[in-house]
């Protein structure tokens, strides 16, 4: 604890930088049809946000696209059933933790409580 105190360490943030990226659209009408089949459940760990935060977490939810974006380079035509699936942030972020994104298959084997 003296440490801490004789060597009080300093930490910014908040600096402004500029970042250049590509986008890719979504389809908002894809994104309804995909939620309107499969429900707002997290498909990889069933979490659904209504029942959590009742009217706060009504509608939400990610939309994941199993083929990814960037792998396809151009515009396509979306199947919004086959192509999408409901995922919660946090399965969403631990999909893209790799560079190629896992499979939902696979990152359901990671689960720890089932």
């Amino acid at each position: 604890m003296t440490e801490e105190v004789d060597n009080p360490e300093k930490y910014t943030e908040g600096a402004t930088k500029q970042v250049y990226v590509n986008v890719y659209e979504r389809n908002p009408v894809a994104r309804r049809k995909c939620i309107e089949h499969y429900g707002y459940s997290c498909v990889i760990c069933d979490f659904n946000f209504e029942k959590i935060y009742g009217e706060l977490g009504k509608d939400f939810i990610h939309v994941h696209h199993l083929k990814e974006l960037h792998t396809i380079g151009e515009e396509y035509e979306v199947d919004p059933i086959a192509d999408l699936r409901p995922v919660c942030p946090n399965c969403h972020a631990m999909l893209h933790k790799r560079k190629q994104a896992y499979f939902i298959e696979e990152l359901k084997g990671f689960l720890t409580i089932k």
